[in-house]
């Protein structure tokens, strides 16, 4: 209760905009997590909250696109999809019955650096997920009928995700365009040609090299006894046998950029233009996150954002305009982009863009958007931290993907701490014209049908 309480205090304090002054009078609550290492070399870490009957359990593996093999992008993400399959002693979809059919739920996720399984399920059902999850990390079965169902759902996923939105293409084209040699120029999602050319052979070697105690993270959150919790962990994970192989590690690196460079992309069903630019960013676990996180929301975080402000609502430049510092586990990228108006050009946008960044770098921002910016930042944390499962995905992030699970008390008072200077120097460091990658996004030229004409004219009288 003297947890909620304060946190309560806080988002009220928030919300009013007084920062400082909350900084100040109220300190954000720790989340008082045990940490374990098992001989199979499975890191486990459990936090006591008796607020609700309920429990989250999450287990995450330190695999994701980027470790997916040549020529065979997608693994990661097919296997975040056959995880949900039978095993040596559950039947296909399972896991939907051990949790759905108990008023809890379950999902997974699969991203650059990690992929990750979830579930929250009444405190009394514990041990049965527990079991669960220690089934499908030893035992899953990676059979023909497995592999080719969902193939092709992910397929169907790229078809509905990359291929139909008429921007899909732009945001699968910037990881693309924007790394050369690291593999995360391979989208998560993987390619529909990569995912053909894979064997079952294929599969059955990523999950024997990937999928093991020594590469996974368990947490649990929520109503639970410790010692009860240690027993079931020794009884159902402990026996889970580790490999005698080494997990292979990307250590290639992404070079400094020495120029700028320029695409030009298109689809086939894209109403507006669109721009965007690119810069190479610093890991996730760089001192510097932190200040680029609040430039990000300066610039981006709702209509009162510089770059509304500016290209949506006072030039008309744009009709959306965007940012994100993409922070990953090894190099990332700091994404600016707007889809245009009518009758804009790419070049207008572009401008427009670049001139909000120097604007940044030729001025400290003001108070009042440091303040706003971080309360923004700290309101969204602390949102995420008022359930289990939140708790559970912030000592995951911490854990698995920043390397460092302490992190997960610490990360708050960082960005707290982050002053316009911090903001200044950063924009100055990073969004420099060497380190730019500038992509244009438009619609296809028309292709002549078999009589020469262009496509796409109808005939009159059609409808």
């Amino acid at each position: 209760m003297l947890r909620q309480t304060a946190a309560l205090l806080l988002l009220c304090a928030l919300a009013a905009g007084v920062a400082q002054t909350a900084w100040a009078q109220t300190r954000v609550p720790p989340i008082n997590y045990r940490e374990r290492t098992l001989p199979n070399g499975l890191k486990v870490f459990s936090a006591q909250e008796r607020s609700s009957p309920t429990v989250a359990i999450q287990v995450w593996y330190k695999v994701g696109s980027k470790d997916d093999p040549p020529s065979r992008s997608g693994f990661a993400h097919l296997f975040e999809h056959l995880m949900f399959k039978s095993t040596k002693n559950m039947k296909d979809e399972n896991m939907d019955r051990l949790t759905e059919d108990v008023g809890g739920w379950n999902n997974a996720s699969t991203n650059d650096d990690v992929t990750n399984y979830y579930e929250v399920v009444p405190s009394n059902y514990l041990e049965t997920l527990l079991w669960a999850e220690a089934d499908r990390m030893s035992g899953l079965n990676v059979n023909d009928k497995n592999f080719h169902s969902e193939r092709d759902v992910v397929k169907e996923e790229f078809n509905t995700s990359v291929l139909a939105p008429p921007y899909g293409r732009l945001f699968y084209d910037i990881d693309k365009d924007s790394f050369t040699t690291h593999p995360y120029h391979r989208p998560t999602i993987g390619s529909k040609e990569d995912l053909d050319a894979a064997t079952l052979e294929d599969v059955r070697a990523f999950h024997s090299t990937f999928y093991r105690p020594d590469n996974a993270v368990l947490i649990v959150v929520g109503d639970f006894d410790q010692q009860q919790l240690d027993s079931w962990v020794d009884k159902y994970f402990a026996k889970v046998a580790k490999p005698d192989t080494p997990i292979p590690r990307v250590t290639v690196q992404e070079p400094p950029r020495t120029s700028e460079k320029r695409f030009d992309e298109a689809g086939p069903n894209v109403p507006l233009p669109a721009v965007a630019i690119t810069y190479l960013a610093p890991p996730v676990s760089s001192p510097d996150a932190d200040a680029l996180r609040v430039a990000e929301s300066i610039l981006s975080n709702g209509e009162s954002s510089r770059l509304y402000q500016s290209l949506v609502y006072s030039q008309q430049i744009a009709q959306e305009a965007f940012g994100n510092a993409d922070l990953r586990q090894d190099q990332g990228i700091f994404v600016l982009g707007a889809i245009l108006a009518s009758d804009k050009k790419p070049a207008d946008a572009e401008r427009a863009l670049l001139a909000e960044l120097k604007k940044m770098q030729d001025a400290p921002v003001t108070k009042a958007e440091l303040d706003k910016a971080v309360n923004q930042l700290v309101a969204s944390q602390l949102r995420e931290r008022e359930t289990n499962s939140g708790k559970a995905f912030a000592i995951g992030n911490a854990a698995a993907v920043v390397g460092d699970a302490s992190r997960v008390n610490t990360d708050i008072e960082r960005l707290q701490a982050v002053t316009a200077a911090d903001i200044q120097r950063v924009m100055r460091k990073y969004f420099t014209d060497t380190n730019r990658v500038v992509i244009t996004y438009q619609a296809e030229a028309p292709k002549p049908d078999k009589t020469g004409a262009t496509g796409g004219a109808q005939k009159e009288g059609s409808r």
